[in-house]
């Protein structure tokens, strides 16, 4: 009855620790899953407010930028560039959401920091439009402070200037009002520069310095032209001594360096202006930034509040989940104290039990002593003590032992017999594989030299084909050669027969002008005998009779002259005839050459025809003589590899048989001790034959 009632008290504990565990893992968890959404949420507010404050930082280097831009810094321009793309680009984070860092929208957050956000987009909506007025005005806003620069490192080079020529004026070397004039060139170009820095850097929107310094250029200007071309309206002349005129030229020259720039400057000034109003409206609009930043960043630290999960919750759950555990340990030690007394009454029926079955071990280890003799005849006695399943199960293993001798008996004795059969003949095995590897070695060595024969063959004939391939080009280009030979000659023939004609036709001609000269000189010698008779009635006629005498004897030269010439025309025309005869009886001749020739080229070209025929034959047969020799080798170079392998497989056969023969006569050594092994046991046959 005790015993039942501890066991169900015992029982009702456990139940209590078991569901004190249950209470105590729930709040573990819900700390765990409160600790993670605090930090959740903790790492989005802190994303909210990185932002918020980096949009607030960012406006006032870009108020900062914007100011040196406008003055004319160049890396400001660049630095002023980069601020509106890193402050546009939180924005776009705080309004639109980051998914890759889990950041949401801020109107999902809460209402307050949407309202506060939105008014910060608007400012920054009005800034950005002031900055990127500053930004597309960049080079207009640099060149003027360029310009503002070289009329500084020029102005005191045009005030010196203005001072010496002055001084020059003076004393002695032209007018007053040329040299008051020339000390007004020293203050007008002062005024300049005081104007052009006050545009530049005491702001473009600064109209008076704009008006000023175009009046102070003009004036300038007016002035040299009167100095140096004179002027009613200044009543001035021009200077004239040689080094008043220079001094006036160099400081011309300086002036017109950048009197351009100057105008240009001034044409664009309402652009300027425009740069130095966005630049103190960014100014504003920055300090509206920094306040509606500050409202925005208030904003998101109070998200934490209006969150149902607050950032006691976790500790507040680690308390409970500790004090529960506290009370789990107390229950679990008073279910320890009631295991130990289980235990200890346990305890005193075990050690009871343990003394009876101590004496029943002793009487069965007193039956069994012999076994270790190597006795299996031995039996033990079975009872009603604990050692009786033990006894029985004893006597069975005996029985089991006993079998299993015998049986290693009779198998080692078979083994040993047969181990000593498969030894011998797998020693035979052996001897015949290594005299088969030998065999297949100068097998092997015979066809390698085979395949290298009929390699070398292969090469030869392809050598061959390529000769023969070379010589079937040659033939063709032999015979290409002996055909336009041939047409070569059956032009130059039709050239020759065509000259021939043509010197006939030269030769006929000859002919005709022989029997032109004929005629010429029978006129000749008509006109001669003419000349004569009129000499002679000219002599008839007396003195009234020279004149025509004269021209008498003039003819009579005349006829003789031609007469003279036709004769060497005749002999000329002769000579050409002579001449033409041979060329044509020549021109036949190299006819019936060439004709021969193109007999000889036309044989020659059937010759390198069928030459060309027989070397295409020729490198076929070589061809297939190549190819046949390259499967052969290829064929040879197989078998070469397959007997390789097969020389490898019988040596490792021989190894194997050899390595099988010496397990052999291991396993006949073991079957001996093995049978040496069961020889110390006691058979119940072998102890009746004793």
């Amino acid at each position: 009855m005790a015993r039942e009632d501890n066991r169900q008290a015992s029982t009702g504990l456990r139940r209590v620790a078991d569901l004190l565990t249950v209470v105590a893992a729930l709040a573990i968890v819900a700390m765990i899953a409160a600790f993670a959404l605090v930090a959740h949420y903790g790492d989005i507010d802190r994303a909210y407010i990185s932002r918020a404050d980096s949009v607030r930082v960012q406006s006032q280097k870009i108020a900062k930028n914007a100011l040196e831009a406008a003055n004319g810094k160049t890396d400001a321009f660049a630095e002023l560039g980069s601020g509106r793309d890193a402050l546009q680009a939180n924005i776009d984070d705080l309004v639109e959401g980051v998914d890759k860092v889990g950041l949401p929208p801020t109107a999902q957050a809460s209402d307050e920091a949407s309202a506060a956000l939105g008014k910060v987009v608007r400012v920054w909506r009005q800034m950005r439009e002031e900055v990127n007025a500053i930004l597309d005005r960049r080079e207009m806003v640099v060149r003027a402070n360029v310009v503002a620069e070289r009329f500084r490192v020029l102005l005191p080079q045009i005030q010196e200037s203005a001072a010496d020529l002055a001084d020059g004026l003076a004393g002695g070397g032209g007018s007053a009002r040329q040299a008051a004039l020339a000390a007004e060139l020293n203050t007008v170009a002062e005024r300049i520069g005081r104007n052009l820095s006050g545009m530049v850097r005491g702001g473009f929107g600064n109209t008076g310095a704009a008006r000023r310094l175009e009046d102070a250029s003009d004036r300038f200007g007016r002035i040299i032209d009167g100095l140096s071309q004179g002027s009613e309206a200044l009543g001035v002349s021009p200077v004239t001594g040689e080094n008043a005129r220079s001094a006036v030229s160099a400081i011309a020259s300086d002036f017109e360096e950048v009197r351009s720039s100057v105008d240009e400057l001034l044409s664009q000034s309402p652009e300027l202006f425009r740069v130095r109003d966005a630049a103190d409206g960014i100014y504003t609009l920055s300090e509206q930034v920094l306040a509606t930043g500050q409202q925005l960043t208030g904003a998101y630290r109070d998200l934490s509040g209006s969150r149902w999960v607050q950032p006691w919750m976790p500790y507040a759950l680690g308390a409970l989940a500790l004090i529960v555990l506290i009370v789990r340990g107390a229950v679990a030690w008073q279910i320890g104290r009631q295991a130990v007394a289980r235990a200890e009454a346990q305890r005193a029926r075990v050690d009871e039990a343990n003394q009876r079955n101590q004496q029943a071990i002793l009487n069965l280890l007193d039956e069994i002593e012999d076994l270790k003799e190597g006795d299996l005849t031995i039996e033990a006695s079975v009872g009603e003590e604990i050692t009786g399943a033990i006894a029985d199960a004893f006597n069975d293993a005996t029985d089991a032992l006993r079998r299993l001798v015998t049986t290693i008996n009779d198998t080692s004795v078979q083994v040993s017999t047969a181990a000593q059969q498969t030894q011998a003949t797998a020693m035979h095995l052996a001897e015949a594989s290594d005299h088969q590897a030998h065999q297949i070695t100068s097998a092997s060595a015979a066809i390698n030299q085979m395949a290298v024969s009929v390699d070398q063959v292969s090469q030869n004939a392809e050598e061959s084909a390529q000769v023969a391939q070379q010589s079937v080009e040659l033939a063709t280009r032999g015979a290409e050669t002996v055909k336009r030979t041939i047409e070569q000659m059956d032009s130059t023939r039709e050239q020759i027969q065509e000259t021939s004609k043509r010197i006939k036709r030269l030769g006929e001609s000859s002919q005709e002008i022989g029997n032109i000269v004929e005629l010429i000189n029978d006129i000749a010698d008509q006109t001669n005998i003419l000349a004569l008779n009129a000499s002679i009635q000219a002599a008839m006629a007396g003195e009234s009779g020279r004149g025509f005498a004269v021209v008498a004897d003039e003819v009579q030269r005349l006829a003789e002259r031609s007469g003279n010439a036709t004769k060497q025309i005749e002999a000329l025309v002769k000579t050409i005839q002579t001449d033409t005869n041979e060329a044509v009886i020549s021109m036949e001749q190299s006819t019936a050459g060439v004709v021969a020739g193109a007999r000889q080229a036309e044989e020659a070209g059937a010759a390198l025809r069928e030459i060309e025929n027989v070397s295409e034959q020729l490198a076929g047969l070589i061809q297939s003589i190549s190819e046949a020799s390259r499967q052969q080798a290829h064929a040879a170079a197989n078998v070469s590899d397959t007997m390789n392998v097969i020389q490898e497989i019988t040596s490792q056969t021989s190894a194997g048989t050899n390595e099988t023969a010496t397990s052999i006569g291991n396993l006949a050594d073991l079957a001996n001790e093995l049978r040496e092994s069961v020889a110390g046991f006691k058979l119940p046959e072998e102890k009746r034959t004793q």
